[in-house]
């Protein structure tokens, strides 16, 4: 080949590299700035304003929980997942938790809540809205589904609450995201990294993870390296057969066994 041809393909392939490498530095600053919108998908609150709403006292949002008040030592604090409303759950959780009163938190930006979500703010508010509630109720279960996971075990490694439920947990978000985007260095570019594992050596009280069978969105596996993070004896695992991440608590199971939790 003469040499014209050679320094020609040359050029050429290393014209093409620089057009590679760019478009992946671009699509890495793309991840980045834009991937609060790919974790975080806020939704309205079905609930009409009937409903018993309470307003956290925060600094920088009004964070609103949707409530059913009761009297007494039993509450519990359920935490969604990134496209739920929470406040659909309150029907049924009053019926399955007669005695409990009920406080589902909507992450800013969700439900009516203003502000937007990160990791850090909703970690602020869920100690918030504990410490409220501990005020007049002493024996707190902390629930969190999916997303809302990553905050309960948290929130329970830094609050006296009673019991922890965690429903379709995950043992970090980074390792999640990792999994969906293989090709990015996604622990270097999360800013809410969710490492629930971290967490979960510190709690003492007793713990109960729920999976869904056929997951698809939640690898089995990653609850499973969760569970062994706890110390023997605080956590149990239980696997509900024949659902999926999302049809879940459409299971006869799902309130018997966050039942059993409590």
């Amino acid at each position: 080949m003469p040499p014209t041809n050679v320094s020609r393909m040359s050029r050429t392939l290393v014209s093409l590299v620089v057009i590679v490498a760019a478009l992946y530095l671009v699509l890495c600053v793309a991840l980045f700035v834009f991937q609060r919108a790919l974790i975080y998908f806020p939704q309205p609150r079905a609930l009409d304003a009937s409903a018993a709403l309470l307003t956290l006292s925060v600094d920088d949002a009004q964070v609103l929980v949707t409530v059913r008040p009761r009297d007494g030592a039993e509450a519990l604090i359920y935490f969604g997942g990134n496209a739920e409303d929470v406040s659909r759950n309150l029907p049924g959780f009053a019926r399955a938790f007669p005695d409990h009163a009920l406080y589902l938190m909507h992450y800013r930006g969700y439900g009516g809540s203003s502000g937007s979500p990160s990791e850090e703010a909703i970690q602020r508010d869920a100690v918030a809205l504990f410490d409220q509630v501990y005020a007049t109720h002493r024996h707190i279960a902390v629930v969190g589904r999916s997303l809302g996971s990553g905050v309960a075990v948290r929130l329970a490694s830094q609050r006296p609450a009673a019991r922890l439920v965690l429903i379709t947990p995950y043992n970090s978000l980074a390792e999640l995201g990792a999994r969906l985007y293989p090709m990015f260095p996604v622990k270097w570019l999360l800013k809410d990294n969710f490492d629930s594992w971290k967490y979960a050596a510190r709690i003492t009280v007793p713990t109960l993870l729920i999976a869904a069978e056929h997951d698809e969105v939640i690898p089995r596996s990653s609850t499973e390296r969760l569970y062994r993070h706890f110390a023997d004896g605080v956590a149990t695992i239980r696997v509900i057969p024949g659902v999926g991440h999302n049809s879940i608590s459409e299971s006869p199971e799902y309130l018997k066994l966050l039942n059993s939790g409590l």
